[in-house]
């Protein structure tokens, strides 16, 4: 069963959750599932900084920062939904008696669900950045873990990135945004790549 569509994306089991992104329903969509694998990266990156006390010393600060990413990144998963929902509706609104105001609100709402995905890219980039750095230097037992949120976190970036790119270019947006994603993005798979050699 479905929950309800008015139940916050984090209120739900994980089983609710993915029935919710499977249902025959426009949101959560792509860009929660990418805001939601990045919250999961910053929970194993807080694990493994808990983990590490003996290898670094800011480990404290580290679990810290990925305490606050995590509540950060998972936060704009519903934001993404409602940024999406807008879109929809401006692109129901009638083409007349004014298709110039029609027009300009279908961009709006592009622009806004262009930007909640590239603040997911920038989040997810950090936290795969820093997954890497502890993969490094944090406790060697936990290296897997560290890893798969560095990879996870990476995954997120590029999906976030591309969703950008597709409502730049819906809306004929500045490249501004996407420019944005793209890079943080690289940054991921840069990180996770030195990782990987």
């Amino acid at each position: 069963m479905i929950p309800a569509r008015s139940a916050p994306l984090l209120d739900c089991s994980v089983a609710d959750l993915l029935d919710r992104l499977a249902a025959k329903q426009p949101a959560p969509g792509g860009g929660g599932a990418a805001a939601i694998t990045a919250a999961m990266a910053a929970g194993l990156l807080g694990m493994v900084a808990r983990f590490s006390t003996v290898q670094l010393v800011d480990s404290p600060g580290r679990a810290a920062y990925a305490d606050r990413v995590r509540d950060q990144v998972a936060a704009l998963a519903e934001r993404d939904a409602e940024a999406y929902g807008a879109v929809l509706a401006a692109f129901a609104l009638p083409h007349e008696p004014d298709p110039e105001v029609r027009g300009r609100q279908v961009r709006r709402a592009l622009e806004r669900a262009a930007q909640v995905p590239t603040e997911i890219a920038e989040v997810a980039s950090g936290i795969a950045v820093e997954a890497v750095e502890l993969a490094a230097r944090g406790n060697p037992n936990l290296r897997g873990d560290a890893f798969t949120a560095a990879t996870l976190a990476a995954a997120a970036a590029r999906a976030s990135a591309e969703l950008v790119r597709i409502n730049v270019e819906l809306g004929k947006l500045g490249g501004d945004l996407a420019d944005r994603a793209a890079h943080a993005a690289d940054i991921a798979a840069n990180a996770v790549a030195v990782l990987s050699s």
